[in-house]
């Protein structure tokens, strides 16, 4: 059996109010929700928060909201690892014994059910593995970084600056999407990137932080024209 948990607090000092916000006509938090059924792959969905209004919206949605997330857990400085491990304990409580637990952000409006699917497969297809997150290339060789210096810029790796992006190495990040994990691993604090995870990679123009306005503005313009070539194909 397996558990989703989408982490999501009340508060937010850059953009306030931002997993409640709407994001193009839906709340943001509805759509990490929607994948999550849409894919299928969970036998509960819970949705940790602070806010007795996000825990009425989330229900809305379809998720389930057993608690609401201790004061100890709420607060600005506060990582996903410790919430996600307590859900994954009130789980085991109240609940059942999760398979697979997969901690989802709410701020996630591009993720789609299939790669939560894909996630899931791979890492039951290797026990070896703890932990399956989305992942995505960076668009320019980070070999040819620059920096700012008192007089101007100069290069951050010097010993690649010359190189051709073809001859560089391919270098990928986090997608902040979803991070599927073996419930021993979260509770006993592995570490999420590691040779025991796997990268599920994902196309460039389905990744997007909104941590700023100005990532929100972007994010929205991303997804109307991907929704639009959608419908157009």
């Amino acid at each position: 059996m397996n558990l989703a948990i989408i982490p999501a607090r009340g508060g937010s000092k850059r953009i306030p109010g931002k997993n409640s916000k709407l994001f193009v006509g839906k709340p943001l938090i509805a759509y990490s929700i929607q994948a999550a059924i849409d894919s299928g792959e969970f036998d509960k969905i819970i949705v940790s928060t602070d806010s007795p209004e996000l825990a009425e919206l989330a229900k809305s949605y379809g998720a389930d909201v057993p608690f609401m997330r201790p004061e100890a857990l709420s607060g600005d400085y506060v990582g996903t690892g410790p919430v996600t491990k307590h859900a994954i304990e009130y789980c085991q409580q109240h609940f059942f014994e999760p398979t697979f637990c997969c901690c989802i952000y709410a701020t996630a409006p591009f993720l789609e059910g299939r790669f939560l699917s894909q996630g899931l497969h791979a890492l039951e297809a290797d026990e070896h593995k703890n932990f399956a997150f989305s992942a995505t290339s960076f668009a320019f060789p980070v070999q040819r970084a620059l920096k700012r210096v008192k007089n101007g810029v100069a290069p951050m790796y010097p010993e690649y600056i010359g190189k051709r992006s073809q001859d560089l190495e391919e270098a990928y990040h986090d997608a902040g999407q979803f991070y599927w994990g073996r419930p021993a691993a979260y509770l006993q604090n592995k570490p999420m990137f590691s040779e025991q995870s796997i990268a599920i990679i994902l196309p460039r123009h389905l990744v997007q932080d909104i941590d700023t306005p100005e990532d929100w503005q972007r994010a929205e313009l991303m997804y109307q024209a991907y929704i639009q070539g959608q419908k157009s194909e």
